[in-house]
């Protein structure tokens, strides 16, 4: 399984590439606009980041009609080849997702709730699927649940659509959405740095230390 970064923080993105863990990035309006402070300007901060990221990169559209989910999707593409167009699951957006298929864009179905939606999605040609399963679970549904339905529908047509597991909120729905067989889990940073750590690695680590320094280091000999 792939693991993407949910973010468009430069220094988490730096620091989340430099322990070779990270494939790719999603986006979107709210993230972008956190990072674009003061003088912050759109091009140069995605310009960047669609350099140092060693994979696709989704940039969402703003539009909420289908010509103008193109226009922007076309615009965006120049950016990089490395670009990603996240289109909403809509009527409109499965119109841009089908002409868009057709000009070899690369598509991102975003804010999936449904196995209906993903089905939808998918005939239009979206590249990837993108289910909010922590969105699902803060209405006490199951979140995890719509990634196995998805995965089982997938398989059984043979569908081509990639499925990220995106709206993580923590390491649980990391290991469960690789049980299952998923594509791609796309996190925070902070959810990604939770995954390595484990309190029984801390304390083993400590014990080798402080057993180490027991030694006579004039025995030592290399």
């Amino acid at each position: 399984m792939k693991f993407f970064l949910d973010t468009a923080n430069l220094d988490e993105i730096k620091e989340g590439i430099s322990w070779g863990c990270v494939d790719g990035l999603t986006t979107n309006p709210t993230l972008i606009s956190k990072e674009m402070k003061g003088d912050g300007d759109f091009k140069s901060l995605v310009g960047e980041i669609l350099r140092i990221v060693p994979g696709p990169v989704s940039l969402e559209v703003t539009s909420t009609e289908h010509e103008g989910m193109i226009q922007e999707a076309k615009k965006l593409k120049k950016l990089g080849e490395n670009v990603v167009i996240k289109i909403p699951t809509t009527i409109e957006g499965l119109k841009a997702l089908k002409e868009l298929k057709k000009m070899n864009i690369d598509t991102n179905a975003t804010l999936v709730f449904s196995v209906n939606q993903a089905l939808m999605v998918a005939k239009a040609g979206a590249t990837y699927v993108s289910p909010f399963v922590g969105r699902l679970d803060d209405i006490s549904e199951d979140g995890m649940s719509l990634i196995e339905d998805i995965k089982t529908v997938y398989d059984n047509y043979s569908i081509e659509t990639k499925i990220i597991v995106a709206s993580i909120r923590h390491p649980v729905h990391v290991r469960d959405a690789a049980l299952i067989g998923a594509d791609i889990a796309t996190m925070p940073f902070d959810v990604m740095k939770k995954l390595i750590n484990h309190p029984k690695t801390d304390e083993g680590l400590k014990r080798f230390l402080e057993d180490w320094e027991k030694i006579d280091k004039k025995k030592l000999r290399f």
